[in-house]
């Protein structure tokens, strides 16, 4: 397994791994055009055919904010460190683009915990609030989904 760059062939694939726990809150659900549009912020792991079997991306708040988003893996691929590994890659690409605080918001306690990030408060990122308050009341209404933050330096 490898972890690369996601390319134009691989968007339909992103997006059916991270829908896939989109009905259980896991995941925002993404559309094609999202991920398009993203494709440079996608690190993706593929299996030794080649196939996706994890993904990951960055959405950027302001030059030194930037949000995990989109971490998934295939059911058959989990327990396996691809989800570490995942994180790691958006982290390198955060810190190459000179984002100074990496951000996530999900169920992933121990996963988040276990990659070097502390538990933060939602409310220390007005811009995610404001953001999904407009798209999606879900993503901060769910309390049992934590806020998690890493500074870069």
């Amino acid at each position: 397994m490898q972890i690369g760059v996601a390319h134009e062939t691989d968007i339909q694939a992103v997006v059916d791994l991270n829908n896939r726990f989109a009905p259980q809150g896991l995941t925002l659900q993404r559309s094609p055009d999202f991920a398009y549009a993203h494709l440079h912020d996608y690190r993706v792991v593929r299996n030794a055919d080649g196939g996706i079997v994890g993904c990951v991306a960055l959405d950027e708040y302001s030059p030194s904010v930037v949000e995990l988003i989109s971490l998934a893996v295939s059911p058959d691929a989990q327990g396996l460190g691809h989800g570490k590994l995942l994180i790691a890659a958006a982290e390198q690409l955060a810190r190459t683009r000179g984002y100074t605080e990496l951000f996530a918001v999900s169920y992933s306690d121990d996963l988040f915990l276990a990659c070097g990030f502390d538990h933060s408060a939602l409310s220390r990122f007005p811009e995610k609030i404001a953001r999904y308050q407009a798209l999606d009341q879900s993503e901060i209404l769910v309390g049992e989904k934590h806020c998690f933050a890493k500074v870069l330096r």
